[in-house]
């Protein structure tokens, strides 16, 4: 009989706790929001689509390399290194976000109401960033944001580096203007094109041959 009893105030429990429940829903109202009818306010660390920002990304292209969505396209072109984020294939990880070098170049918002009767190129976001080009060959060595902030970081060692060195003087205006590649990719290298900004493959040349 005690059995039976103790099986009977089990029972009960779940119902007190739903009615418990319904009493709370009645006074404080529904737990839900009214979203789509009314603007539906996010909780911090809420994980929607990610961004860039245009002065903290280096263009290093961190994100594209660890995004398991492929959502982020990166193209290389002369002169411009181009980044493309597509909200529509992205899954919010935060991958990109979290390998971001400055922890600032592309990071996730509070926007999450992605649906458009549009078409699929409103669901994308784009920038450009500069490239810096060798002296002797023209390979592209890195975004010139990404130079500026691996000189920034490393101070004075700076200088230890040529080319880190150059770029830091140039944005200071205190370097002379050089011949481009072209103009010189016909002559030996000199020992005196130690002091450019090569890429690796034109310094260990210049090194070795000089």
């Amino acid at each position: 009989m005690q059995k039976i009893k103790s099986i009977k105030l089990k029972m009960r429990y779940p119902k007190l706790r739903e009615l418990r429940e319904a009493i709370r829903a009645l006074i404080k109202g529904p737990y839900t929001s009214k979203f789509p009818y009314a603007p539906h306010k996010p909780y911090q660390r809420f994980r929607g689509r990610p961004e860039f920002h245009q002065e903290d990304c280096i263009g290093c292209g961190a994100c594209f390399q660890v995004c398991p969505a492929k959502a982020i396209e990166l193209n290389d072109t002369k002169e411009k290194r181009i980044l493309i984020i597509h909200w529509d294939m992205c899954i919010f990880c935060g991958q990109c976000q979290a390998n971001c070098p400055t922890q600032k170049g592309i990071m996730l918002s509070d926007k999450f109401d992605l649906a458009t009767c549009g078409k699929r190129e409103e669901l994308k976001q784009k920038i450009e960033k500069e490239l810096y080009l060798c002296d002797l060959c023209g390979e592209i060595i890195a975004p010139l944001d990404q130079v500026r902030w691996v000189a920034k970081r490393l101070s004075s060692l700076t200088f230890s580096n040529p080319s880190l060195m150059l770029s830091y003087l140039k944005e200071l205006g205190l370097t002379l203007k050089q011949p481009s590649f072209n103009e010189k990719a016909s002559k030996e290298f000199l020992r005196a094109d130690r002091i450019r900004i090569l890429c690796p493959r034109c310094r260990r040349q210049v090194v070795i041959k000089s």
